[in-house]
């Protein structure tokens, strides 16, 4: 089933008309490679024209697409013998938090996702991407599980923010998320985050308190999701684009404010394009980064980790 963005109908309408023109061809042997080849160019063209000039609506967009690349793609993709860790030994199991051990080009790895699942029976197992306190402190024993021997933390953050229900907040959802930002801290193996799809407020910071934090092109990182924020100030979800452009919350943004380390650039279209090529470029940043942070002694690492986050904001408050 395909799913078209609105801003990409004419790419679609010419995509069509390609398919249109092969069927034409495979059924009747007719000649037309040139029409197609012809075609192609438009579309090429045209997918330069678009993603060349997106407006922040446009990018919380394609970070939702449904095809995009999700956590658990990454992880089957990049992470090799993989095992999963379940449960908080406190509550129970979130499996909106995916955890656990493999190898990345032979290296052992902890890693930690947000999974908002694609099928309908999937995401509201996975709660649409959005954890709850047994989740965070999931994760949280797991960093320090990894800390504890070693072993490099990759993390990948994809939710619109954490789990706002009465259930979360009972079983204190804000102090689980305090504590991850606090502890993340004084984890003394290297830490490095990809902001993967939508990255929201505390929920995605429960994650992401890491040495490097790469932000796909297409990603968005901000203090509140768009909705949620014109829920807020004008009591109309509906805002939600103007909310958007008002946010700041695409990558180039979160470069110039120091928040994130890099960008990893998309193909023309976005990720869930070319999986193979946005997986190569990720794997080849977790390899980099493993290996450079590595030569640093444990009181290193922390407090450059620690002051990272402290000089956040200073660009902003000395100008």
């Amino acid at each position: 089933m395909e799913y078209n963005l609105d801003f990409e109908k004419p790419i679609f309408d010419l995509e069509n008309q390609i398919k249109e023109l092969e069927d034409a061809k495979n059924k009747n042997g007719l000649d037309i490679s040139k029409e197609i080849s012809a075609l192609q160019a438009k579309v090429d063209d045209l997918l330069r024209d678009i993603y060349k000039n997106l407006k922040p609506w446009q990018r919380v967009q394609i970070s939702r697409h449904p095809k995009r690349p999700h956590t658990i793609d990454y992880i089957e993709e990049l992470v090799s013998d993989f095992h999963e860790i379940h449960g908080d030994r406190r509550f129970g199991d979130d499996p909106s938090m995916i955890t656990g051990f493999g190898y990345i080009d032979g290296k052992k790895i902890a890693a930690i996702g947000i999974e908002k699942g694609r099928k309908t029976q999937d995401k509201i197992k996975r709660n649409f991407g959005m954890a709850r306190p047994e989740g965070y402190r999931k994760a949280l024993r797991l960093m320090q599980l990894a800390s504890r021997f070693n072993i490099p933390v990759v993390t990948f953050v994809d939710t619109p923010g954490a789990y706002p229900g009465i259930g979360a907040e009972e079983r204190g959802q804000a102090q689980a998320i305090a504590e991850n930002l606090e502890e993340m801290f004084s984890i003394k193996v290297p830490i490095i985050t990809f902001v993967i799809g939508e990255g929201g407020s505390g929920g995605a910071l429960g994650i992401a308190i890491a040495d490097k934090v790469y932000m796909l092109e297409n990603a968005v990182y901000s203090v509140i999701s768009p909705e949620s924020c014109a829920s807020i100030l004008w009591a109309d979800p509906k805002q939600a684009e103007f909310a958007a452009n008002s946010l700041q919350l695409d990558a180039n943004k979160a470069i110039s404010l120091e928040i994130i380390d890099e960008i990893i650039p998309e193909p023309i279209g976005g990720a869930h394009r070319d999986y193979e090529k946005v997986m190569t470029s990720v794997k080849s940043q977790i390899v980099k980064s493993i290996n450079d942070l590595s030569k640093l002694s444990e009181e290193q690492l922390i407090e450059k980790r620690y002051q990272k986050f402290r000089q956040m904001g200073n660009q902003t408050i000395n100008k």
